[in-house]
């Protein structure tokens, strides 16, 4: 019974999707050339050094050192082995989904078991900070100083919630007896990284090659998502239906004594973090703190067009997608509260404080974001060209030689 309703469900998505693309087809077009702009102008360019910088690092068994390096914190703070601090790292520097796609390859490696990497998963998907600072705090409210505390409540949410799910999956690794782990050195991690790459009988070509079209392919996938969750969004809003549900998100806001005029652009941004913080940034009925802490809370959520890309780069794995949905709500439940406690030391007495290395004024630091946001949409669109024709040319390649 269950799989029939599942079927009508996605049959019925589908096709009030087809209706509503032929019934507002200019509407369509311009949500598809939004969601194209953000993904070939700031989105590919900006996460595919990183993509493949990990596979490199994987490859050649680097993330083997530093698991065995921080195996003893890892362990005890989050439950997962050494090897998560690189996702980890990763995911907050470069931002979703790059920690999905981490965890999805050391699970693949074997370096990592099925409950391990679920825990992994459910804490190491964060905005990058170009996002929260550059995007939202200076793209949306023209404030880079709010970054510090929106940026404090993801990141510090983001480690509570792997502090939580440590506790994920205890009774099923009972039945399974551990074994010793050696203590951490540096001449046993340098052992296991040469044993991980001697292992790898591919040449160093074929590694570099393979690294740029598995990044390249999430990240086409990754641009799917974005155009398809761009036109979704755009005709549920046409259809009136996002202000109909909008109004069951209206009695939760009244709970938390949050304006009820934040309930259409807190439904936006459950399906897409930017264009709900947008919304929310120009709605005039809301004062600052309470706009920042539903900010906060979409940006901990992550959205469902981020959470579509998670779930597709799981998909070929046995990581399930459930602790990573759930880890989401309890993310934005905790970095809405500590956007609550943060703002007042953070951003009203901010001059009391001396943040080295982030910017806490006005001027040239938000000069400074917008350029680099300004930098990425001009050279954007050749970078990923670029690297789109250099796939094609491996591929090419290897078609020849079979």
């Amino acid at each position: 019974m269950v799989q029939k309703l599942k079927t009508l469900l996605l049959s019925g998505v589908t096709t009030f999707i087809a209706f509503c693309l032929i019934k507002y087809p200019d509407q369509s077009l311009e949500a598809s050339i939004r969601g194209l702009n953000m993904w070939w102008e700031i989105v590919f360019p900006s996460l595919l050094p990183f993509f493949i910088t990990a596979e490199l690092l994987i490859g050649f068994g680097f993330v083997k050192f530093i698991g065995v390096l921080f195996e003893p914190i890892m362990r005890p703070l989050f439950n997962v082995p050494g090897s998560g601090s690189f996702a980890w790292a990763m995911g907050m520097a470069s931002g979703y989904p790059t920690g999905a796609k981490i965890s999805a390859r050391l699970r693949e490696e074997g370096q990592l078991t099925q409950i391990e990497a679920e825990r992994l998963v459910s804490f190491t998907n964060a905005s990058s900070p170009l996002f929260i600072f550059g995007a939202v705090s200076v793209g949306f409210f023209y404030d880079v100083k709010l970054g510090i505390v929106l940026a404090a409540s993801h990141y510090i949410g983001n480690a509570l919630v792997g502090v939580c799910m440590r506790f994920y999956g205890r009774r099923a690794e009972l039945k399974v007896p551990k074994s010793k782990k050696p203590s951490a050195s540096i001449i046993r991690a340098f052992r296991e990284m040469h044993r991980t790459r001697i292992n790898d009988p591919r040449p160093f070509g074929k590694i570099v090659g393979d690294a740029v079209l598995n990044s390249i392919q999430t990240l086409v996938m990754v641009g799917g998502f974005i155009i398809l969750f761009s036109v979704f969004t755009k005709l549920l809003y046409i259809a009136g239906i996002s202000p109909i549900i909008a109004t069951l998100f209206q009695y939760l806001l009244q709970i938390f004594m949050l304006p009820v005029d934040l309930a259409l652009p807190l439904f936006s941004g459950l399906f897409e973090i930017t264009l709900g913080a947008n919304l929310i940034s120009q709605e005039k009925s809301a004062n600052l703190l309470e706009k920042i802490i539903v900010v906060s809370f979409i940006l901990g959520f992550n959205g469902l067009s981020v959470q579509a890309q998670v779930a597709s780069i799981l998909a070929p794995t046995d990581i399930r997608f459930a602790p990573y949905f759930f880890a989401r709500i309890l993310h934005g439940i905790f970095a809405a509260i500590l956007t609550a406690l943060f703002y007042t030391p953070l951003y009203l007495n901010r001059t009391s404080f001396d943040f080295k290395g982030v910017p806490v004024s006005n001027g040239a630091d938000e000069e400074s974001w917008l350029a680099v946001l300004h930098r990425l949409a001009d050279l954007g669109p050749f970078i990923t060209l670029v690297a789109l024709a250099l796939a094609g040319l491996i591929l090419l390649n290897r078609i020849k030689k079979i």
